[in-house]
């Protein structure tokens, strides 16, 4: 990203923040410890798509954290809950702290009667390219995924990894995802998106404008 978009992304991101500070309040703490262990677990039959680092296995279970994002549609802020998911919070921090993220294509939306979301995360194709490790399912069986939920995408139990999908409507769905938080400010990026179409006659697949991740940061 050139230098004058940038300063113009944390400009909107920090406007952003001030406007909705307040929005949103944190879940319930599942996790009375500050401090918890995370396991993740290297898969060399699937390397690390781009550069990065197994994370640390200790993971805050406390708090919230604020992702920014920009896309080519829009910008938008998502509040992440580390009581919620302590591990994939952290594991999601550490990839944007690696810039995992930037520069990044969504590859999949959907709007159909079962599924409104926009996956993103795979770094060379839907559902393939990840950070080269895995870690476990944070659920309870209890979830929902409703507008403008964000939680991991999976492969199967305990593939989580880079892969991450937001509801821009609903999502009728086995509650098998771990959920990292919800967008707080934004939503209209994701109206525009969806609005722009998708390339697939059940609504299921490419957008028909491709939609890029510029740039992600927290603070």
């Amino acid at each position: 990203m050139k230098l004058p978009a940038l300063i113009a992304a944390v400009l909107v991101a920090t406007t952003l923040t001030t406007l909705t500070t307040t929005t949103a309040s944190a879940a319930p703490d599942r996790h009375p410890r500050p401090v918890v262990k995370c396991e993740f677990t290297p898969t060399p039959e699937n390397p690390a798509a781009k550069p990065v680092r197994i994370p640390s296995a200790n993971a805050r279970a406390k708090g919230t954290v604020d992702v920014y994002f920009v896309t080519n549609y829009g910008p938008f802020v998502v509040r992440m809950d580390r009581a919620n998911a302590p591990c994939g919070v952290h594991n999601f921090v550490h990839l944007v702290q690696s810039r995992f993220y930037d520069a990044t294509q969504c590859f999949r939306l959907t709007n159909s009667a079962r599924l409104g979301v926009l996956q993103c995360g795979d770094i060379y194709r839907q559902e393939e390219g990840g950070p080269g490790y895995k870690f476990p399912d944070e659920v309870t069986g209890k979830e929902t995924y409703d507008r403008g939920t964000v939680a991991y995408g999976n492969q199967g139990p305990g593939t989580n990894g880079s892969e991450f999908f937001v509801v821009h409507s609903f999502a009728h769905i086995a509650p098998n995802y771990t959920v990292l938080g919800h967008v707080i400010a934004g939503m209209s990026t994701f109206d525009r998106m969806v609005a722009a179409g998708i390339a697939d006659p059940d609504q299921d697949g490419p957008p028909v404008k491709p939609i890029r991740i510029l740039k992600v940061w927290t603070f």
